[in-house]
């Protein structure tokens, strides 16, 4: 589960996370939407970043953040496509955690990884998808933090 393109760290990190072993992802993203606007704030905030948290945000958001994951989401999979592994995905608009839990079930899949940026927010609450995920998919959860490049 991914919430921004993979960046050759990002994609290389979950690529060696089990060594040499054949892998197969299956990687969702969601476009961003405006109702986490607020504990984007808080978490720029608790980063440090004021200017961030006060200044309207860059990217794309609700439906016209559509066009640039889908964009995302196809530069991820070619990125661990040429890492070698083999790669689907889709982009979920709504309920999140119940997709990645069938994903799961459908699949067999034997671990979650949750590549994001951090959301201390959320963490603190245990809302984040990382924690919520734990509570509902059956395989171990592993949350890692997206690299900026």
């Amino acid at each position: 589960m991914i919430e921004k393109p993979l960046v050759p760290t990002d994609t290389e990190l979950v690529t060696t996370l089990h060594g040499d072993e054949e892998q197969s992802f299956v990687v969702l993203m969601q476009p961003r939407g405006d109702q986490d606007q607020l504990l984007r704030a808080l978490d720029d905030v608790a980063l440090g970043e004021f200017g961030d948290a006060v200044r309207e945000p860059d990217e794309p958001e609700g439906e016209e953040a559509v066009p640039p994951a889908a964009r995302g989401l196809d530069h991820s999979l070619d990125a661990l496509r040429a890492a070698g592994a083999e790669a689907v995905g889709q982009l979920v608009s709504e309920h999140p955690l119940d997709v990645l839990a069938s994903v799961v079930a459908e699949t067999g899949a034997d671990e979650v990884v949750v590549l994001t940026a951090p959301h201390y927010v959320e963490e603190l609450f245990h809302r984040d998808w990382a924690s919520r995920a734990r509570h509902r998919v059956g395989v171990p959860v592993l949350r890692l933090f997206a690299h900026t490049e």
